[in-house]
């Protein structure tokens, strides 16, 4: 038990930052480029209690973390989405692209930013601080790294199948479009046969691997 909530309390910080802030950036680049429909609902803000749905930000990261994360577990999570009219951006189709790449270049920014985190706890040298600190820091490396690259997948309605639609010409974009309404079961499926782990296990390795090179880590 007592593994189990500090494991909790090392993640929770990051997997609450790392999911809504992905979700305000969708809300800030879609004003951006014209549709205000987001900050008309108060969710263009660092309010993680804005954000949460508590079955994907709480109830499932936390069993993934506490049932199987030490064998490998794939952590998954989700927040509330942030709701976007494409049909009031200024440009729709091409304006999509960017709302839609968002949320996993907030991830890219915030890993960086828990690597310089990372660095400054190995400076910390014997402090009581460095040994948690070092702790979530990794987790936020690591957290933002699976949700960056699984938002990436090409499958509506991830950033990566709204980026694919935003790219494919007219026809095979509403074609591929429909895809949305199974894309959320399709997920749970690879998610729970492992399918989904094998698959980008590999992919966030490579991108600790960068990180690390990168930082010296």
């Amino acid at each position: 038990m007592d593994q189990i909530i500090s494991t909790l309390a090392i993640w929770a910080l990051p997997v609450l930052l790392a999911i809504t802030l992905h979700e305000a950036a969708h809300g800030y680049v879609a004003r951006h480029f014209g549709d205000p429909t987001a900050e008309h609902a108060g969710r263009i803000t660092l309010n993680p209690l804005r954000h949460i749905d508590p079955v994907g930000t709480l109830l499932v990261p936390g069993l993934i973390l506490a049932l199987t994360w030490n064998a490998g577990g794939m952590l998954f999570g989700w927040a509330k989405p942030v709701p976007v009219s494409f049909g009031r951006l200024n440009n729709p189709k091409a304006d999509m692209l960017w709302v839609a790449a968002a949320g996993p270049l907030a991830n890219l920014v915030m890993a960086l930013g828990w690597a310089l985190v990372f660095l400054l706890g190995e400076h910390l040298g014997d402090s009581s601080y460095a040994l948690p600190m070092l702790k979530m820091a990794d987790a936020g490396m690591h957290i933002n790294a699976i949700l960056m690259i699984l938002n990436l997948v090409p499958i509506p309605p991830l950033d990566g199948g709204r980026i694919a639609v935003s790219l494919l010409p007219v026809p095979l974009a509403v074609q591929f479009a429909k895809l949305e309404r199974f894309g959320f079961p399709i997920l749970l499926v690879l998610l729970f046969t492992g399918v989904l782990g094998a698959v980008l296990g590999p992919l966030v390795a490579l991108f600790r691997y960068a990180l690390a090179l990168v930082f010296g880590l």
